[in-house]
């Protein structure tokens, strides 16, 4: 049995770890909250474009776009979104085992697909295992404006546009609630499935032609695309580091009142040890 001594120690040490996993609960949680709120603004602006182009792209039959049509695949692009750091539970590993997963499924060589990872973790994760990583993004900040990744969405756009890639899919966590998020796959390049993006086609009158109207709208479109996955995913997790965090605090807590028992225990016994040594030596002097 550990002493008293070192069962004081380690109530002592977990309290501290407590006070830490809570602090880091409560920052969490308010950064969850104005992620959450980031994500939910952005969800218009979305539904417009969406309805723009598709508009735009559909009310033209003999308008024409590279965005907008399939091409062989040779090779394909897969922008991943992860975390800069850990303590976030299941938040990267779900990601990461989901785009594995579908590498494993589509490819034979690592020849046939490319990586932009967006997050330490995802880089770090596929840089080892000597997957081609072209573009590795850290340091995105936590509440991201959309200047923050304007760089790295427009490479990703120029490399399709440029057949480095064939296509390009999306991989991040979305944010359903604050104890539920998801690992989701989402196609983003071409844009080949315009035509469910909206219930109704608006007419709209060109100026200047519909042709240069789409080589601006489509990618701006792509690119809010990657923008809203990102806003997505930082919702996803700050309240996988919440959830992450009270579990910690809950289960320290635990702990305190395990060890807390087996000190009072320990204490007990020492006492009564103590109480029958002096009875044994009184017996002995009579």
């Amino acid at each position: 049995m550990a002493s008293l001594r070192d069962i004081q120690t380690r109530i002592t040490s977990t309290k501290k770890t407590s006070q830490i996993t809570k602090a880091m609960q409560m920052v969490s949680a308010s950064k969850m909250s104005r992620a959450e709120m980031n994500a939910k603004s952005f969800i218009p602006y979305m539904e417009k474009i969406q309805e723009v182009v598709s508009s735009v792209a559909l009310g033209s039959t003999d308008v024409t776009h590279p965005m907008l049509v399939s091409r062989p695949i040779k090779k394909t692009g897969y922008l991943v979104i992860t975390s800069d750091r850990g303590l976030s539970g299941g938040y990267n590993s779900n990601v990461i085992r989901l785009v594995n997963n579908k590498i494993n499924e589509r490819h034979k060589s690592k020849d046939e697909f490319v990586i932009i990872a967006i997050g330490r973790k995802g880089r770090d994760f596929f840089q080892k295992r000597g997957f081609n990583v072209i573009e590795g993004v850290v340091g995105v900040p936590d509440l991201p404006s959309f200047a923050d990744i304007k760089d790295i969405a427009t490479k990703a756009i120029s490399l399709f546009s440029d057949e480095a890639y064939d296509e390009l899919y999306l991989y991040y966590t979305h944010y359903v609630s604050a104890i539920q998020q998801d690992a989701t796959e989402k196609k983003a390049l071409p844009l080949t499935d315009m035509d469910t993006t909206t219930k109704k086609v608006t007419s709209y009158e060109f100026e200047p032609s519909a042709e240069e109207i789409l080589e601006v709208l489509l990618p701006q479109y792509a690119e809010s695309l990657i923008y809203g996955a990102l806003l997505d995913a930082k919702a996803s997790q700050f309240a996988a580091e919440t959830t992450a965090m009270k579990n910690a605090t809950d289960n320290a807590k635990e702990l305190i009142d395990n060890l807390t028992l087996s000190y009072n225990r320990a204490r007990q016994a020492a006492i009564t040890q103590e109480i029958t040594e002096i009875v044994g030596g009184a017996a002995a002097l009579e």
